[in-house]
């Protein structure tokens, strides 16, 4: 009998606990380790920042979906991941021996790499349900005195698609409420052009969106540093292609939602030969851990360079279809090496994106997500927030049913269908 122990119940955490129930042998444990009890649909956070949803319509317990399916829960935060004993160190002061370890644990915000930056400052942030109901409130309150918004990505952010979507949601939340001419909007990034998305990117994405940005009024800066914030005031440095200084930008606003940079857990921060310097986890092509073979990673938490250098650090996504296909190798794999085997899996690393813009949206497909591309595709439609919309209830009702199905392959198909027919 073995063990196989996983970090972490958000959407790579919940998905690999049904999985790997269902590749494990009937005798092998599965124990899913979390510090949250509830599972909570990230990509749904910026609809809650606006009240589009209410945090219980995104929310489910995890343990009774997990133990229905005879998949242990411990609700208890890993203090120390101690991978030459085997074992955890929890929260609360216990240890969990493990034969298996699957790190879903997705990243620490790195809100404190600048001053004033993140929810304990002066922005908002939508990375957390937490932090998109406190983002909601204070919504209520611009709502009531609008003036100019700042919203974007910080030097050294990975995720860039929810500020594009949140800033768009944003927009459109305003229209509704017949104030956006009260409300300037900035959109401040680190990547170098507008649409890059931390993938050098995809298709036309960089004129499709500057001609977003242009017809929804919104001014952009590309090549940019946070250096700090204060109430009410924002201080960039706009830099140029050589990563040299070139405007200094102050940036008054009444509301602001700036995505940070990612970086590894407490957890595992700083173990040597299972951390790269920023905590992330270096893998092989089967999803293991060089040092610790029996260690595997799936999603934000994984080790992956840039795309590309840029004049202002930015990171690579890590979108769905690669977190699933992260964990359907890695549950595979585990089957192999319970068997006697070596693993041969290895994950699809394509991505697929829907971002919703209230009324309409984006999606891209990128295959593989490092260029050169076999499928490098960007578009703009209602139909994709129709899309996202489906997609919400859809993964929630999987969750619901336990399966461990993928997702994304019908969206992949889906928009590789609708390629074919615009003939691209």
């Amino acid at each position: 009998m073995a063990h196989v122990v996983i970090v972490g119940s958000g959407l790579g955490g919940m998905s690999m606990a049904f999985e790997m129930r269902e590749n494990a042998r009937p005798e092998d444990r599965v124990t899913v380790v979390s510090n949250n009890p509830k599972f909570h649909f990230v990509p749904s956070n910026p609809w809650v920042a606006v009240d589009w949803r209410k945090r219980d319509e995104i929310e489910l317990d995890a343990g009774p979906l997990l133990e229905k399916r005879k998949i242990g829960f411990v609700p208890v935060g890993v203090k120390r991941v101690r991978p030459d004993e085997n074992r955890l160190e929890l929260d609360d002061g216990s240890f969990l021996d493990y034969d298996f370890l699957i790190l879903s644990t997705g990243p620490k915000l790195a809100f404190d790499e600048i001053e004033g930056l993140g929810p304990q400052g002066h922005t908002q942030s939508i990375c957390h349900v937490d932090h998109a109901v406190a983002a909601e409130k204070a919504w209520r309150k611009f709502v009531d005195d609008p003036g100019p918004i700042v919203a974007g990505a910080v030097q050294g952010a990975s995720c860039f698609g929810p500020a594009y979507e949140f800033t768009m949601i944003m927009e459109t939340d305003l229209r509704r409420r017949k104030i956006r001419d009260r409300v300037p909007m900035t959109f401040v990034t680190s990547e170098p052009y507008i649409g890059h998305l931390g993938l050098g990117g995809v298709g036309d994405s960089k004129g499709l969106m500057e001609s977003i940005f242009r017809n929804k009024h919104i001014k952009w800066i590309c090549n940019a540093k946070v250096t700090r914030v204060e109430a009410g005031r924002m201080f960039v440095t706009e830099h140029d292609e050589d990563g040299k200084p070139r405007k200094e930008h102050e940036l008054p606003f009444k509301y602001s939602m700036l995505l940070p940079a990612f970086k590894g857990v407490d957890a595992v921060f700083g173990i040597d030969g299972l951390t790269n310097p920023r905590g992330f986890i270096p893998i092989d092509a089967h999803q293991r851990n060089p040092r610790y073979p029996n260690i595997y990673a799936i999603g934000v938490c994984v080790a992956i360079p840039p795309v590309e250098a840029t004049p202002i650090p930015t990171g690579t996504p890590k979108t769905g279809y690669m977190i699933e296909s992260m964990v359907t190798a890695t549950a595979k794999n585990i089957r192999a090496v319970l068997n006697g085997r070596e693993p041969t899996e290895k994950a699809t690393w394509n991505a697929v994106c829907l971002a919703d813009f209230g009324d309409t949206g984006a999606a891209f497909v990128a295959l593989p997500q490092i260029p050169p591309r076999n499928v490098n595709w960007f578009a703009e439609g209602k139909w994709v927030h129709l899309a996202k919309v489906g997609f919400e209830k859809y993964f929630l009702h999987k969750l619901k049913r336990g399966t461990s199905e993928t997702v994304y392959e019908k969206l992949v198909m889906d928009a590789l269908g609708i390629l074919k027919l615009k003939g691209n």
